[in-house]
C-alpha cells in the first residue's frame, strides 16, 4: 500500500484463458533480457542504508541474495528511545507485498481448474459490486488482480489511517473484507481518476480477490496462501495475522507521522506531526491486499523461487508477467508496468520484477532478476518518510538507488 499501499498482481494454465490467451503490445510481458550484474560491495549497501536515514527512515534492514554470497546491512534504529538497532531478524508488516502471494495463490488454483482468469466477480460473488455504475458481469478476476476494474480504493474510505487520534481510537477495530468493499464501492470513481479498463491501483481488487479465493478454494485466503506458498517453501516467519495485533518475535517499532490535516493536507506541505509508535494494530483492514509479515529471508527467498520457477509452471508465471503501464506509478517509478501481483520497472540494467509494501509503521521495498537469481529487500520502520532539515526528497522513490545498485551491480 502506499500511503494507501503499493501494488502487484499474478494467473494460469488450465486457466480457461480465452480474450486475454495472446499478449497485445499494451499487455505483453516486458523483456527479460538484461545486461549481467557485477557484484556490490558491502559498503556501498552500507552507504545507500545509511542515506535512507537523511531521507527519514529511523532504521532500515537490507539483504541481498546473489548466488555467490548473501549480504545484510542495517542502519539507524529499530527503537528510536532505546537507541537499539533493527534486529537482523527482524520480523515486519509487507503491506502490498501480501499482494503477490495472494496473486500466485490464484494461479494456482487456476492452474487447478477452480476458477478462471476470465471468471467474473458477479460469477463468484453475486450482488455484491453495484452502484456507481459498476458492472460486475464485465470485471473479470484478471482485471482484479491487475487493477484495471475501475473500482475505488477502499482505503480512502477508513479514514482512522490518515488521523492520528482516530489511529489511536481505532487501532484494534476489525475490518472485514465484505465492508472495505462496501466502503470502496460508496466512494465516487471520479474522485480517485479510475474508469474499467485503465490501470488504477486499488486494494478494493484484492478484497474482493480474497473473497473469490474462499468461494473457489473453500478454505481462506490465509489458509490457501500458506498451504500453498509458505509452507511449501519453508517460510518459517512468514504468516497472515488476520486481526492479531502483535507482531511475535523480534521486530523494529513502526513508527508514523501523520499529517495534521488527514486527507485534507497539502501534498506540497503536510505538516506531519511527531513520529508514534503504531505497531501494535489490528491488520484485518488490509486483508488480502496488505495484512501479512515476513522477514527479510523470508521475502527474499520467495521472490527468487518465484522468478526460478520454483512457485508456478512456466504457463502461470508468463500470465503473471504480462503487463499493462502503470502511469500512476510514473513518480517513483517511471515506465513502470504491471502485471496480475508484480510489477515492472526498468532500471540501469534493464528491469527488475518487484513488489513493494506501505502500511502505517513499515514500508518494504523489493527486486529480483528477471532469472531469479538475485533478489534484494529494504524494510524501513515507517511508512511516512519526512526528510531532514536541508535534505532534498529524491525524484523517485527513496530506496530506487539501493535496489539499482544492489541488483545491477552498480554504485
Amino acid at each position: 500500500m502506499r500511503r494507501t499501499f503499493v501494488t502487484l498482481t499474478a494467473i494460469t494454465a488450465a486457466l480457461g484463458i480465452a480474450a486475454g490467451a495472446t499478449a497485445t503490445a499494451a499487455d505483453r510481458s516486458p523483456g527479460d533480457a538484461g545486461r549481467d550484474a557485477g557484484p556490490v560491495s558491502r559498503a556501498t549497501l552500507q552507504h545507500d542504508a545509511d542515506a535512507l536515514l537523511d531521507l527519514g527512515a529511523p532504521g532500515v534492514l537490507v539483504a541481498l541474495d546473489t548466488p555467490g554470497r548473501d549480504i545484510t546491512v542495517r542502519s539507524g534504529y529499530g527503537n528510536v528511545d532505546r537507541k537499539t538497532p533493527v534486529p537482523w531478524n527482524a520480523r515486519f508488516r509487507i503491506g502490498s507485498y501480501t499482494k503477490t502471494f495472494v496473486a500466485a495463490t490464484v494461479l494456482h488454483l487456476a492452474g487447478e481448474g477452480k476458477l478462471s482468469l476470465d471468471d467474473t466477480v458477479e460469477d463468484w460473488l453475486p450482488g455484491l459490486v453495484r452502484g456507481h455504475g459498476h458492472d460486475a458481469d464485465a470485471i473479470t478476476v484478471r482485471m482484479l488482480l491487475q487493477h484495471t476494474s475501475g473500482l475505488p480504493d477502499y482505503v480512502a474510505g477508513l479514514l482512522h489511517l490518515f488521523l492520528e487520534e482516530e489511529f489511536e481510537a481505532r487501532r484494534f477495530e476489525t475490518v472485514t473484507a465484505g465492508e472495505a468493499v462496501r466502503t470502496g464501492l460508496r466512494l465516487d470513481p471520479e474522485d480517485q481518476d479510475t474508469s474499467p479498463g485503465e490501470w488504477s491501483y486499488s486494494n478494493t481488487n484484492y478484497a474482493l480477490i480474497g473473497m473469490i479465493i474462499e468461494r473457489a478454494a473453500g478454505h481462506s485466503w490465509q489458509h490457501e496462501v500458506r498451504e500453498r506458498i509458505i509452507e511449501p517453501l519453508g517460510l518459517r516467519h512468514t504468516y497472515a495475522p488476520d486481526t492479531f495485533p502483535f507482531i511475535p518475535g523480534p521486530h523494529a517499532v513502526g513508527y508514523q507521522r501523520f499529517a495534521e490535516k488527514g486527507l485534507e493536507a497539502d501534498p506540497e506541505d503536510p505538516r506531519y506531526g511527531e513520529a508514534v509508535d503504531v505497531t501494535v494494530q489490528n491488520p484485518s483492514w488490509g486483508g488480502a491486499a496488505g495484512e501479512m509479515i515476513s522477514t527479510a529471508e523470508d521475502a527474499n527467498r520467495f521472490l527468487r523461487a518465484l522468478l526460478g520457477g520454483e512457485v508456478l509452471r512456466p504457463a502461470e508465471l508468463a500470465e503473471m508477467k504480462k503487463t499493462v503501464r502503470a502511469d500512476k506509478f510514473d513518480g517513483p517509478w517511471p515506465g513502470a508496468r504491471y502485471g496480475l501481483g508484480l510489477m515492472w520497472v526498468p532500471n540501469s540494467c534493464g528491469g527488475s520484477w518487484s513488489h513493494g509494501g506501505d502500511i502505517p509503521g513499515y514500508k518494504t521495498r523489493n527486486g529480483v532478476t528477471p532469472d531469479g537469481s538475485r533478489s534484494v529487500v529494504v524494510s524501513l520502520n515507517t511508512d511516512s518518510m519526512v526528510p531532514k532539515p536541508g535534505v532534498t526528497a529524491p525524484a523517485g522513490d527513496e530506496a530506487a538507488d539501493l535496489i539499482d545498485h544492489a541488483l545491477c551491480g552498480t554504485g
